[in-house]
């Protein structure tokens, strides 16, 4: 099977198209950055137009909020949003993409079972989903870090606002991107279903982002009933627990207790969800594709 993967990983990275991803992540995060770097103070204006009236911002505190920490959490909630489409880019080629050139017979006559050969498609698409992960963080985290320095962590939130010591922010990030894995791998798990029903990569990938963007749009809802029983088990309503482990809790003197997480539990209960639906996905995608008369 390693054998396999090795392939499998050649034809992802020999095409074209697999890099425009790369490419899209790098002149956003490169953009973002610049537009910071030069005109930074109207976004703060525009941010903190919200809490200008609750405490006076002084000119210190603005310059200390813009650093790489901060610069980091702004893109990743504007990437992490695009991201499906790219993970789905590869993820909905994987058996669709076979099927249309015609080889999909042909690889199945290879001493391997169909689960084994759906098993490294997926891994494929997954490493490659990790990679693009690892190039989104080098270039929004660490290239932020390299060009605005570090400093305390402000996050924005309706209730208020959360503040972190330099020292205890690095880890968090580790931790929201591994979650942020996870969520990109639900999205290339359910366009690896939908790829099983095509043999076009196309149709797979508009679907996928379709169901991503309704999806997403559902879990913004606020019914009473719905909150209850439908929302909670959206993947899309999970995909942005990442931004729980920069949520800290506060002593009785409203100071931040360093190295604690708000709601742990609540991260890692929508962490369970989302391998629940990888598996769900998955399973289904390899059941129907085992049953499956092969014609191309």
């Amino acid at each position: 099977m390693w054998k396999l993967l090795k392939i499998e990983l050649f034809k992802i990275f020999k095409r074209p198209r697999t890099y425009i991803a790369f490419g899209a992540v790098a002149a956003i995060v490169f953009l973002f950055q610049i537009g910071l770097k030069f005109d930074g103070k109207s976004y703060l204006d525009l941010i903190l137009n919200n809490v200008s009236d609750s405490f006076e911002v002084s000119d210190d505190f603005k310059s200390r909020l813009l650093n790489g920490y901060f610069i980091c959490f702004a893109i990743l909630n504007i990437l992490l949003i695009q991201m499906p489409l790219l993970v789905a880019l590869i993820a909905g080629d994987s058996i669709a993409g076979e099927a249309n050139m015609g080889t999909l017979r042909l690889s199945l006559t290879k001493p391997i079972s169909r689960t084994d050969y759906m098993l490294v498609k997926f891994a494929a698409s997954v490493i490659y989903t990790l990679i693009l992960l690892l190039w989104l963080a080098v270039l929004a985290l660490f290239g932020s870090m390299l060009i605005f320095g570090t400093n305390t962590l402000v996050v924005f939130r309706s209730e208020g606002i959360e503040m972190m010591n330099s020292f205890d922010v690095l880890w968090r990030y580790v931790a929201a991107f591994g979650y942020a894995a996870v969520a990109l791998t639900t999205v290339s798990a359910l366009a690896f279903l939908l790829s099983v029903f095509a043999e076009n990569s196309i149709g797979p990938i508009i679907a996928t982002m379709s169901i991503v963007i309704v999806l997403t749009i559902l879990s913004e809802f606020n019914i009473p009933i719905y909150d209850k029983t439908v929302k909670p088990y959206l993947f899309t309503t999970h995909m942005v627990a990442w931004k729980g482990f920069f949520y800290v809790q506060a002593d009785a003197d409203n100071k931040t207790i360093d190295g604690t997480i708000q709601n742990l539990p609540a991260i890692l209960r929508s962490m369970g969800i989302l391998i629940a639906y990888i598996i769900g996905f998955v399973g289904t995608a390899i059941w129907i594709f085992k049953r499956k008369d092969i014609l191309t």
